[in-house]
């Protein structure tokens, strides 16, 4: 039998395949750097574990044989630009009706001193002291990642969690009251 070729051949039976790409633009921070010549192979390990999360939170046995694209791009950094994209991500993936298991809320982490810090700016980042990221899905409590910058001590670890839980929870009760609002404004506008 001929083989198919593309991104057909790729296509699951029973669920669908999802597909992220993760790119950050030449002029999205203030500092001029030359891009390698053969990809960049931190935003390629970035759209994997944004591939990874996604499986975990969209039902993709509900769409056997199809694709999902996430494509995020950074215009401006920051800080916590992975989160960011988690985040907007999510909400893109549910405004194109998408059904998923739970939102999908992240925030980084970080320590300074012995004070933890949530949702890390740009400058934070920058003083180069140990951060997490963390993603949840709420409802469950669940993590679908959690990635280390550097070495941390347990109890300072537990203490940079428990600010990025807070702070996904935070951000979950304002998606979701956003999401609310969108789906009467779309209801209303269908004549219910």
């Amino acid at each position: 039998p001929p083989q198919m070729r593309g991104s057909r051949s790729k296509a699951l039976p029973d669920r669908a395949l999802v597909n992220c790409q993760y790119s950050v633009a030449t002029f999205s921070t203030g500092e001029r750097r030359r891009r390698p010549p053969h990809g960049d192979r931190r935003a390629a390990e970035l759209g994997l574990r944004l591939k990874q999360l996604f499986e975990a939170a969209i039902l993709t046995h509900l769409f056997p044989r199809s694709q999902i694209d996430i494509y995020v791009q950074i215009l401006q950094s920051d800080g916590s630009d992975y989160c960011a994209c988690v985040n907007a991500a999510a909400l893109a993936v549910m405004d194109a009706g998408i059904p998923m298991r739970d939102f999908v809320c992240a925030s980084s982490a970080g320590m300074a001193d012995d004070t933890p810090l949530a949702d890390l700016s740009g400058p934070e980042e920058a003083a180069g002291g140990p951060r997490l990221a963390l993603a949840l899905l709420p409802a469950s409590g669940q993590i679908v990642l959690l990635r280390l910058a550097a070495r941390l001590h347990q109890e300072r670890l537990e203490a940079a969690m428990e600010a990025a839980g807070q702070a996904c929870r935070a951000l979950h009760a304002v998606l979701d009251r956003v999401v609310r609002e969108r789906l009467r404004e779309v209801t209303a506008l269908m004549g219910d």
